[in-house]
């Protein structure tokens, strides 16, 4: 017993640990840090348990294998094609007699005798699969009675241990260890049934995790675009009406930018694009809004050509010159001016970007406001936030502002980031 618990603990504080430096579950590294983990839960409760007999170096083996191995199909979420390769491994390394993984409502994969009734999406029959389920609670069914498989030939299986498996407060399925002989499982299988679904829920507790992350971040690059989209286009194509009745030629390059700027805007999926591409694409935006506010808007940019080709988060530094132009500038008498600069200090592998204008400037309390993640997310609370789930700790993200004067945001990426 404690064996598994200590397994399992340490099984839980490698994958938190990767959760919190934001490693993805298909990581290498998140697959070492946990098969570390458990390692060291194993040596811990061997020590503990003062067992140290051969055999520990063996299971030792066993369970570090099963870790790197599992873990990649894991992440995938509870299916019938991930469910099935874990039986597999489970079976194969830990070397039981037979194993069945289900969901809540059906049997998802089985390995060993039995395998003629026991039929992946079948409806589970057995009660105490559905109490186990239910209650959330390991339960275990001793003889081939209490079991209920449903074959009408008999079933060579006679016992089953069965572990929920949780996410949350919840049980999201089961893993389920059988027997062929009668009688209640010894201490050592039932302890490792339950160290093994805590292993399995901790795996797909992190890839939940990580798929309402990326969830997250597609909603906020759609937030961005919805941001970017509707007032802008419209007082855009109205420049452009405009535009052609005086002058043809100009309508039709500002036709040309605008759709190089929408197609931009839509087609990326990913976190990070060259920083390049996004320069492309803040030159296009002001390019279409100077020729709304004519001399009124001035421009200035001040790029390093060595940051073209760094990777930058998308949808990042228009937002920000949106900003500028909408807030700081469009309200000013007699416009203003925005830059944009960029620099790569090698030492430390740091960009560097800023974005300023001499605009009306933010009242402190509106800026607090704006930097808060509420129910109404703002552009700088957005891109604080997506800064923070790509980078963690390791960006800055600086917004200053004096009313009457105008605002700076300054923001520093760590190089290195894929």
């Amino acid at each position: 017993m404690i064996l598994a618990i200590s397994v399992t603990i340490a099984a839980l504080a490698g994958v938190a640990f990767a959760a919190f430096v934001n490693l993805g579950t298909d990581s290498i590294w998140t697959i070492s840090i946990v098969a570390a983990g458990v390692n060291l839960g194993l040596y811990a409760g061997r020590r503990v348990s003062s067992t140290t007999r051969g055999g520990d170096a063996v299971s030792q083996r066993r369970m570090v294998t099963l870790v790197e191995r599992t873990l990649p199909h894991m992440r995938l979420g509870l299916t019938e094609e991930t469910a099935h390769r874990t039986v597999n491994l489970l079976h194969e390394v830990m070397r039981l007699e037979a194993v069945g993984i289900t969901d809540q409502e059906h049997l998802l994969a089985f390995v060993g005798p039995g395998s003629d009734h026991h039929r992946p999406g079948d409806a589970i029959r057995s009660p105490v699969t559905r109490k186990a389920i239910e209650a959330n609670e390991l339960m275990i069914a001793a003889d081939e009675a209490a079991m209920d498989c449903g074959s009408r030939n008999g079933c060579p299986l006679k016992s089953v241990v069965v572990a929920p498996l949780v996410y949350g407060a919840h049980s999201m399925g089961a893993l389920k260890v059988y027997q062929t002989t009668e009688g209640v499982p010894d201490s050592n299988l039932i302890e490792l049934t339950k160290g093994l679904a805590g292993m399995l829920s901790l795996q797909l507790e992190l890839a939940q995790a990580q798929r309402e992350a990326q969830l997250a971040e597609a909603a906020k690059l759609d937030a961005l675009r919805a941001q970017i989209n509707p007032h802008f286009l419209f007082n855009t194509l109205n420049t452009i009406a405009m535009k052609a009745r005086t002058d043809p030629e100009e309508a039709r390059r500002l036709l040309v930018r605008l759709s190089d700027f929408l197609r931009y805007a839509m087609k990326h999926s990913g976190h990070l694009a060259p920083f390049g591409e996004e320069y492309f694409f803040v030159r296009t935006y002001l390019f279409l809004e100077r020729a709304r506010y004519g001399e009124r808007l001035k421009v200035r940019y001040d790029v390093d050509p060595q940051c073209l080709s760094l990777p930058v988060p998308v949808l990042t530094i228009q937002p920000l010159i949106e900003n500028a132009v909408k807030h700081g500038i469009s309200t000013r008498p007699g416009g203003g001016l925005v830059e944009l600069k960029a620099r790569l200090e090698h030492i430390g592998g740091v960009l560097r970007i800023k974005v300023t204008d001499n605009g009306v400037g933010i009242e402190p309390e509106r800026l607090s406001e704006l930097m808060t993640v509420g129910n109404q997310v703002s552009a700088l609370a957005n891109i604080y936030e997506r800064l923070v789930r790509i980078y963690g700790g390791r960006a800055s993200f600086d917004v200053a502002s004096t009313p009457g004067k105008g605002t700076s945001v300054s923001l520093s990426l760590p190089m290195g980031v894929n």
